[in-house]
């Protein structure tokens, strides 16, 4: 409940028929999936993991920030919350005793985009995650006496991650680099929003999105698809109600701005981005490959000229972040205010160094053995494939198995990286946001224009 993230054919059948499965190996392993489309409109995807003892199942709804208007920003963190509050057959108590009672843990998460609610249990304790997940997103009570209450909680967990700098300066970096369009606005709104949100507002935005045709169920484990598909059968009972739920449009133009936050703390935290690419551009591959390059691990070439060779910050990084119609690269750190300027200079030379002379075979070869080596080891948990299967199916309306992935990785090549770093790095305005205590120093020539 805390707000916090090849083509496998897969024909769509309808319950009782028999479920397409796609299925390949690795070291020996099946990395076979299941997926049925319901008559309520729910997507189910499974995938049977040998030798696990523990399922994990997951409701994923097509609904986030970015579907609020301004005026309701904060609804779905706000409903994330109130869903859990309880149902006309399950109180909040009930809910919490029952997963203690099994040793099984329940929870959500809301993004700009998406809203998931998942549990991990025993394979045993299937029909009781499911059951009590199914009720949450189809039958919430959304009490009035629980909106109140739970309001409360919300702003307390705002204040929260106000106090803590190294989060809200992503916040503060969306709403400076989008400040027109939903994607800048926060996953849990601003106070005043949430402090005048009513209940009527939050019911209605609950009954347009929670639908069948939005929502997919993911499980991964101890698991038979045949099990899950007759599970979700009988407790679903949400109806397709099709029709666009997210109205597809141009990206966002970057703004190419400079926000200085002064706060009272000891260290300045930056973040230095630029427009990316959406999540399922083809160019993805080559600059997940180059993020661990640039910023994306220890031996990263920002960690080693910042950190290690001149030790002018604890903490940089860089990453991606994938959206419907664009994207978001973004450079991370937090290191003394003296030190900002510095590390920004070093960052900007990085970063022409990889537009201008591209990068070396043996960093080619070092970040693809990363890649595959990170995905075959968080593929082995149930948590991670079952997060893979629903937002793959929610978000790309495609399902790739690790084979698949690793295919795509190790065919990248050093002219695929050439040209997304000159796409992605020199393609459109930086913009730069530092919160910390006051800087002393002019930073204002960083912004505006590409690497």
């Amino acid at each position: 409940m805390i707000a916090t993230a090849g083509r496998a054919a897969t024909a769509e059948t309808a319950v009782p028929a028999e479920p397409n499965k796609t299925s390949a190996t690795l070291g020996g392993r099946d990395m076979g999936f299941d997926r049925t489309v319901l008559p309520s409109g729910v997507r189910v995807v499974s995938e049977r993991l040998e030798g696990a003892r523990s399922v994990s199942i997951g409701a994923w709804v097509g609904t986030g920030s970015r579907d609020e208007p301004a005026e309701l920003n904060g609804a779905t963190h706000f409903l994330e919350h109130l869903l859990f509050k309880g149902t006309p057959s399950r109180s909040a108590q009930e809910i919490a005793e029952s997963f203690d009672a099994i040793g099984g843990d329940i929870n959500a998460f809301t993004t700009r985009e998406l809203t998931c609610f998942h549990a991990r249990t025993l394979g045993e304790d299937l029909e009781l995650a499911l059951g009590t997940i199914a009720d949450l997103v189809q039958n919430a009570s959304l009490a009035p006496d629980d909106v109140e209450a739970e309001r409360s909680v919300v702003l307390e967990e705002i204040a929260m991650h106000e106090d803590t700098p190294d989060d809200i300066v992503f916040d503060v970096f969306h709403e400076t680099m989008w400040p027109d369009h939903p994607l800048g606005r926060r996953v849990q709104g601003l106070p005043e929003n949430v402090e005048q949100m009513s209940r009527d507002a939050i019911a209605g935005f609950f009954h347009r999105y929670y639908t069948g045709d939005n929502i997919v169920v993911a499980a991964s484990g101890q698991v038979e698809h045949a099990q899950v598909l007759d599970l979700v059968d009988r407790v679903f009972s949400a109806h397709a109600t099709p029709r666009a739920m997210r109205a597809p449009g141009p990206p966002p133009a970057p703004a190419g701005k400079l926000l200085v936050h002064e706060r009272d703390i000891e260290q300045a935290h930056l973040v230095y981005g630029t427009q990316g690419i959406p999540r399922g551009d083809e160019r993805r591959w080559a600059l997940g490959l180059l993020n661990v390059i640039l910023g994306g691990g220890m031996s990263s070439r920002l960690f080693q000229e910042i950190r290690e060779k001149r030790g002018l910050a604890y903490a940089v990084s860089s990453g991606h972040m994938g959206y419907n119609e664009t994207g978001m690269y973004n450079i991370y750190a937090g290191c003394s205010t003296e030190n900002v300027a510095e590390v920004l200079s070093i960052i900007r030379e990085q970063l022409g160094a990889v537009t201008s002379s591209g990068i070396t075979d043996q960093e080619l070869a070092r970040a693809v053995g990363h890649v595959r080596g990170s995905l075959v080891l968080s593929m082995e948990e149930p948590g991670a494939q079952m997060s893979h299967l629903g937002k793959s199916e929610l978000c790309l309306g495609e399902i790739m198995t690790t084979e698949e992935m690793i295919a795509r990785v190790e065919s990248v090549t050093l002219d695929d990286i050439r040209h997304v770093a000159a796409d992605v790095l020199g393609g459109s305005p930086w913009s730069l946001v530092v919160l910390g205590p006051a800087l002393g120093v002019d930073v204002s020539g960083f912004v505006g224009a590409a690497a």
